[in-house]
C-alpha cells in the first residue's frame, strides 16, 4: 500500500511537473497580449532561503504514525496525551521543524493513523524529533519513517494556517 501511495504520488508531481514545465516553456500571455516566461519570476533569495535545488526541491522526512500497542483505558489519562500530542506538534511547527501534520480521514490496512513531514532529510533526527511526542512515548502511537523528495515550497503553507483556521484542536 506504501509502495502505490508513493508511486501515485510520483506520478501526481510528474503529472503537474511536466504541466507547469509546458506552460513556462510556452510562455502566458501578459496584459498587453506578449508572452512571459515563469523563469523570468525565478527568485533566487527565495530559493536559497527554502533550501531549494535546481528544480525549487528538496529532502524531506516522512514519518507515519501508526496504531500503537498501548491499551489505555483511562480516558483521562488518553485525553491528557493526545492534548500533549497536539501542543507538540504546535511546538515542532514553531520551531520549523514540522511542515505537515494531520491524521487520515479512513481506516487503512496498515493502521496509518496520521502522518508528519518533517523539514530535514535525517532519519535520525525526524525520529528525535518524534520521540518528543507524548502519544507516541507512550505507545498510543508508533511510526515509520521515509525520506521524500518534495517542493521547497512547502514550509511557506504555514503562514497563512492561522488566517483561515477559525479554532484549533
Amino acid at each position: 500500500m506504501m509502495k502505490n501511495l508513493f508511486l501515485l504520488s510520483g506520478i501526481a508531481f510528474t503529472l503537474i511537473s511536466c504541466s507547469i514545465q509546458k506552460k513556462a516553456q510556452n510562455g502566458t500571455p501578459g496584459k498587453d497580449g506578449a508572452s512571459s516566461n515563469s523563469k523570468l519570476s525565478f527568485n533566487q533569495k527565495l530559493a536559497d532561503s527554502l533550501g531549494a535545488d535546481k528544480y525549487g526541491m528538496k529532502a524531506y522526512t516522512i514519518v507515519m504514525l501508526t496504531t500503537g500497542s498501548a491499551e489505555i483505558d483511562d480516558k483521562e489519562k488518553k485525553a491528557a496525551l493526545m492534548k500533549g500530542h497536539m501542543e507538540n506538534i504546535g511546538k515542532l511547527a514553531k520551531e520549523g521543524k514540522i511542515i505537515v501534520a494531520g491524521p487520515f480521514l479512513e481506516k487503512n490496512k496498515e493502521n496509518y493513523r496520521g502522518m508528519f513531514i518533517f523539514n530535514t532529510k535525517s532519519k535520525e533526527e525526524a525520529e528525535s524529533w518524534v520521540k518528543t511526542d507524548p502519544a507516541v512515548a507512550a505507545g498510543i502511537f508508533s511510526y515509520e519513517i521515509f525520506p521524500w523528495y518534495g517542493s521547497a515550497a512547502l514550509p511557506l503553507y504555514l503562514k497563512h494556517h492561522d488566517e483561515i483556521s477559525k479554532e484549533n484542536p
